[in-house]
């Protein structure tokens, strides 16, 4: 049987849209050029988004005087307030976003479902958890704060990995235990808010908002480490990831040992949105959006690591940028505004995913 016409175009579109390069040692690497040109245009838009936000604010600047402070060629007063008060908080909103990004990525391509998000399967509860038991019990410091969400984050994926398996981790079983772990954790968030005394209530709850508002270098430094780290690490294996989505069975026969990558990425998914929420608070559906706008837009096969993670760097920094021309400097916090969206998409998710079939 001759292949149709759709399947003769679809493969000649693949073939133009893919290109073969090779280094000078013998290695070769296969690039995807729409895929290229979608994260040079994301990384783009987060610059401008960046640009942009750090001009907001009670004392306003142009993009050309913020550009021109960035490179040194600032007044001593825009100096002092770029370098010293909205440079950092911008920084740990590209940084969470990309974050965000890329470990909602790793985790819908080992869970083969659009909903396998951190914020959904109860890794970002944990780090919100860890950080409230700090705040209500121990009444700890900023920097103690951030090492309970990390630890918090850490223990939940940990939990969540030994209760999932079963001879292997299944996508449906790990997003299925990801939602009780998740429903649980919210009780205990619950509970201690019960608990703590009106200072320490109020504390949490700004926390638990997810916010980009007083951000500084001590914020900056822990999580530039950790992408600095992580990122390598599991971009590393996109290729094995690729070869998950195709099935236990097809990734063993093409050499991929799938449970030694699998629990890579996931421990390194895990530490990433641990690192994002001690850094910025749980901010929601960033991690979930993220990955799936990339997807559609490099029309391209696999996680799409490099598109999720820049998408997630452009979602966090523009929506905080909206949330300040919206609503007024530092009124209302950038995880209200993505948890509002959020919700939408993910009724628009759930709906298309039910009129596929798949849910």
């Amino acid at each position: 049987m001759s292949p149709s016409p759709r399947t003769v175009r679809t493969a000649r579109t693949r073939t133009i849209r893919t290109r073969t390069v090779r280094t000078g040692g013998g290695l070769s690497l296969r690039v995807d050029s729409r895929a290229v040109l979608v994260v040079l245009l994301l990384l783009a838009l987060a610059a401008a988004a960046s640009v942009a936000l750090i001009g907001t604010g009670d004392f306003p600047m142009s993009p050309a005087d913020v550009v021109r402070t960035l490179t040194g060629g600032g007044t001593p007063a825009q100096d002092v307030i770029v370098h010293d008060l909205r440079l950092p908080r911008v920084l740990v909103g590209l940084l969470a976003g990309g974050c965000l990004g890329l470990a909602g990525a790793v985790f819908q391509s080992v869970s083969r479902n659009p909903l396998g998000s951190p914020d959904v399967i109860g890794f970002g509860q944990g780090s919100a958890a860890g950080a409230l038991v700090v705040i209500v019990l121990f009444h700890g410091d900023p920097f103690a704060v951030a090492a309970g969400a990390v630890a918090g984050g850490v223990v939940t994926g940990l939990a969540v990995y030994l209760l999932a398996w079963k001879k292997g981790i299944n996508g449906y079983r790990l997003v299925l235990v990801g939602i009780g772990a998740a429903a649980v954790l919210t009780g205990l968030r619950d509970y201690l808010m019960t608990k703590a005394d009106l200072v320490d209530a109020t504390r949490s709850m700004i926390w638990m908002v997810g916010s980009l508002n007083g951000r500084d270098w001590e914020q900056v430094r822990p999580l530039l480490i950790a992408a600095a780290v992580l990122f390598p690490l599991v971009l590393g294996h996109g290729r094995a990831l690729r070869m998950l989505e195709m099935g236990d069975d097809a990734a063993y026969a093409l050499g991929v040992r799938a449970e030694r990558t699998r629990l890579v990425v996931m421990a390194s998914a895990v530490l990433l949105t641990a690192a994002a929420t001690a850094a910025a608070g749980p901010i929601g559906f960033v991690a979930l959006a993220a990955p799936q706008l990339a997807r559609r837009l490099t029309r391209a096969a696999g996680p799409g690591l490099f598109a999720a993670a820049a998408m997630g760097a452009a979602l966090l920094v523009g929506a905080d940028w909206a949330s300040q021309r919206l609503f007024g400097a530092d009124k209302l916090p950038v995880g209200a505004l993505t948890g509002m969206f959020g919700g939408c998409y993910l009724l628009w998710l759930l709906f298309t995913e039910r009129k596929a079939g798949r849910v």
